[in-house]
């Protein structure tokens, strides 16, 4: 086994898995609180890409500074859905399975509205950067795929802080450890669940803008997208923030182990493969069940 081409695989997989974590992040924040698993997340990070195409070709505006673009506006849309399509649900009692299918309902009609806006070609954009690469110890790294990885490192920090030490933060944990003790102690839950949506959208906007200069843009991109998020939420245990983190890396560094050493066809089985595998091995997740 060729060291060089170890070394390789291992931070190529690092960097995906970082941007995988972003995603997962946002899926699990969403869950550990509201209990539910957003199936329209990759679609929501689809639309930051959109945003980020759109904010390029029309004004030339880097896609990584258009992150302070596509989040906010992706924040702001994640609070219309939960204030008047998601939350009007949980409030009449419904069960699980209505807000499943209302989530599925609200990506199918965002992919619709993009390929009506967009067409359903893919797009794609290149910049200065778009193939430079440097070296260490020869190993060859890309400068986009470090740039957006420390990028979500950041954002994913900043969301850490958030949850932590600042007041909505404590009374989102609050929520998501019990939602009605929360209630009987003066929280707006409702208010939670909003700013709870609406952050998990943002994150999922954030990751989109970090995404478009390494993949490809369609209408049809955001499923996959969501599968990840999924499969990231579950290695590190259900509605745990610090567990998606893991499992985002986790998914990265399988995914490029199994492209160079098994085949790059089949670098999406071998993330199921591993994904079955912690199911059966430790349902909890690699980290364990959490409540945010």
């Amino acid at each position: 086994m060729d060291a060089t081409i170890l070394a390789q695989t291992i931070v190529a997989g690092l960097l995906l898995g970082g941007l995988y974590a972003l995603i997962g992040v946002g899926m699990s924040l969403v869950f550990g609180v509201m209990r539910i698993i957003n199936l329209a997340h990759g679609d929501l990070l689809m639309v930051g890409m959109y945003t980020t195409f759109w904010l390029f070709t029309s004004w030339q505006i880097d896609p990584y500074v258009s992150v302070v673009v596509s989040a906010p506006l992706l924040f702001l849309l994640g609070m219309i859905f939960q204030k008047f399509l998601v939350g009007p649900v949980i409030r009449s009692g419904a069960p699980e399975e209505s807000l499943i299918l209302l989530t599925y309902g609200i990506g199918l009609a965002l992919v619709n509205v993009v390929q009506l806006m967009f067409t359903a070609n893919y797009r794609t954009l290149y910049t200065p950067y778009s193939t430079a690469t440097f070296f260490v110890g020869g190993v060859s790294i890309s400068v986009p795929l470090v740039v957006a990885f420390l990028l979500a490192s950041l954002i994913s920090a900043a969301l850490y802080f958030f949850l932590i030490k600042t007041g909505m933060g404590r009374t989102i944990r609050a929520t998501a450890q019990d939602r009605d003790a929360a209630f009987l102690m003066g929280i707006n839950v409702d208010r939670i669940y909003v700013v709870t949506f609406a952050i998990g959208a943002a994150l999922a906007g954030a990751a989109g803008s970090l995404f478009l200069p390494l993949f490809y843009a369609s209408p049809q991109v955001g499923g996959p997208f969501t599968l990840k998020a999924f499969i990231v939420t579950v290695l590190g245990g259900m509605g745990s923030v610090m567990g998606a983190l893991v499992g985002g890396i986790v998914l990265g560094l399988m995914e490029s182990l199994g492209a160079t050493y098994v085949n790059n066809a089949y670098r999406d089985v071998i993330g199921f493969v591993v994904f079955i595998l912690v199911l059966l091995l430790r349902p909890s997740g690699l980290v364990g069940k959490s409540k945010v």
